[in-house]
């Protein structure tokens, strides 16, 4: 098992306008290069740090495990509020395996996406299916199984994102390269699931040449949202068309027992659609909408002359926000210019995908965006600001803070309010940024790498406080959600507290639960009690009291 390390971290501003507090940083120690992928935020605002990593001999001694792959593995660290470890877990096929992404479930687990080189053998449970696949595993809240299931075909996948959805299915995406049924070098390739991992549909997506997805995130109206890196154009096949297949060439879950009406019925759900619209330059943002079906709305495509790289979306108040780096002077339908380097640009589009502004923001170097979060309003009719992440990518010989960590935040247009970059003492030269997120009580969580050199690299998690956010941020003394509840309930407390009791009480008076805490939010099970109203009341250590009404179902 690694060991987690505190540190002290120092800020160094630009705009000092915005104090921030330093709530902990932990840094997961590594002897390998280990990969970061993604920060997943639960329900109950705790987090599940993912990546991959090649396990020494001694942790897998450590861990008791007969596994002798010497490749890389799916990585898990899960962390309390407090930034405390929770749990940690490998994942090991006989080949190499890298997890991509990851999601938290309305249930309180996890979906795990990556692409695995594996056949059957070790944690891997299905054979491959030619070249690379899509290896997903459903995990519950303690990193325990549910189901895994492995996608593809015989020609290359690799896994990109995943969504849960209204329904509590998923949405997977990822690529697939010099497919049969594809358009280009490499094709979007999205998977619809149930909640069991029963696959409703397939569709391809792409033009004449290359398209990756770099982002998804689900929608109001239980669809998606996909930023693809496109260069491609548009290609002059039919605009949509059904594929049959015999299910395994194309990565179908149908077994050879099925009967011939299963089959077809899977088949029929697998469909391809050519890019409608053309690229402006060396590289696009292509933006596809799809609805609850996985059928597709509308596409667009951004761009100038140069390359441009979509990196992340995310959702406003009045549709969407898409961002990544340029290096594009004014041109196709770019209105902004670079000032130096590479420049980060922002898109704002509605739920049609027509654009309401677009902006730029410079750091004089070569900056790379990896994450973006929005501030709503309690009732989510508006959106207050945005924060991005990113780090500074050295471009040469690494020089003192040629790579760190940096962020910046903007108004609800898009206007530049501060900037800082996020130093720790025990920062190395390389210090890459893979995600950001904003909670819900105006704290900031970041995740990256910290390395001296390539091939050493650990994880750093870092959770920063800040005064200006908090202000944006509407808090309830506090919330009970869902509700009505049918098994578990969450209690978040807007209070400061450092202690509290979370106090459950009958309308005649009678307490039937006492819960002691230190968390922000706290997982409570309502199972036993029968239905009807109970009221619950938090009680702190700063003789604050609040009180709620809770509906059991």
């Amino acid at each position: 098992m690694r060991k987690l390390y505190m540190s002290a971290l120092a800020i160094c501003t630009t705009l000092s306008i915005s104090a921030q507090e330093i709530l902990w940083q932990k840094d997961i120690k590594s002897s390998t290069q280990d990969f970061l992928s993604q920060i997943t935020t639960t329900i109950d605002q705790q987090y599940l740090i993912t990546g991959s990593s090649i396990q020494t001999k001694n942790q897998q001694q450590a861990a008791g495990s007969q596994k002798q792959n010497n490749g890389y593995d799916f990585h898990l660290v899960k962390l309390n509020q407090q930034g405390e470890e929770v749990w940690e877990k490998y994942l090991s096929g006989q080949n190499h395996d890298y997890l991509s992404a990851s999601v938290s479930t309305q249930e309180g687990g996890f979906l795990i996406a990556g692409t695995s080189y594996s056949g059957k053998g070790l944690d891997k449970k299905e054979e491959s299916k030619g070249g690379s696949d899509i290896w997903l595993v459903r995990l519950n809240e303690f990193g325990d199984e549910l189901w895994q299931k492995t996608l593809g075909t015989a020609s290359d996948e690799e896994a990109r994102a995943v969504v849960q959805t209204t329904d509590l299915g998923f949405f997977v995406a990822g690529n697939i390269q010099n497919s049969s049924k594809g358009y280009g070098s490499k094709d979007a390739w999205i998977i619809r699931l149930d909640k069991n991992g029963k696959e409703l549909s397939q569709l391809i997506l792409g033009g004449k040449g290359l398209d990756e997805v770099e982002k998804m995130i689900p929608t109001r109206d239980g669809g998606v949202l996909l930023g693809i890196y496109s260069r491609s154009d548009k290609t002059n096949m039919s605009n949509q068309q059904s594929v049959r297949s015999n299910g395994v060439s194309t990565g179908t879950s149908v077994t050879h027992n099925s009967s011939s009406a299963e089959k077809l019925a899977v088949s029929e759900a697998i469909s391809q659609k050519p890019k409608a619209s053309s690229n402006f330059g060396e590289g696009d943002y292509w933006i596809v909408k799809l609805d609850k079906n996985g059928k597709v709305e509308w596409e667009k495509n951004y761009g100038g002359k140069g390359d441009d790289h979509l990196r992340t979306l995310a959702l406003i108040s009045t549709g969407y926000l898409i961002g990544g780096e340029s290096r594009s002077e004014r041109s196709g339908n770019k209105t902004v210019g670079i000032e130096e380097g590479t420049d980060l640009w922002l898109i704002a589009l509605n739920e049609r995908g027509e654009e309401q502004w677009q902006k730029s923001y410079n750091f004089k170097n070569r900056d790379i965006l990896m994450g973006m979060s929005v501030i709503h309003s309690a009732d989510d009719k508006t959106s207050k600001g945005i924060l991005l992440g990113g780090y500074t990518q050295a471009e040469g010989r690494i020089e003192k803070d040629d790579e760190t960590f940096w962020m910046l935040y903007l108004d609800q247009e898009g206007n530049e309010q501060w900037r800082k970059y996020i130093v720790g003492e025990n920062r190395k030269k390389e210090e890459r940024l893979s995600d950001i997120k904003l909670n819900r009580d105006g704290s900031i969580i970041l995740a990256g790498t910290s390395a001296e050199e390539l091939g050493k690299e650990n994880w750093k998690v870092v959770k920063l406080g800040d005064s200006q956010i908090d202000k944006l941020i509407q808090k309830q003394d506090i919330k009970i959600y869902p509700n009505p509840v049918s098994d578990y309930a969450y209690i978040e407390i807007g209070m400061e507290f450092k202690d509290a009791d979370i106090l459950v009480y009958d309308m005649g008076g009678r307490q039937l639960q006492n819960i002691e805490t230190k968390n922000k939010v706290t997982k409570i099970n309502t199972q036993p009690l029968v239905q009807g109203a109970y009221l619950v009341v938090i009680k702190t250590d700063t003789n604050k009291t609040a009180n709620a009404k809770l509906i059991k179902k």
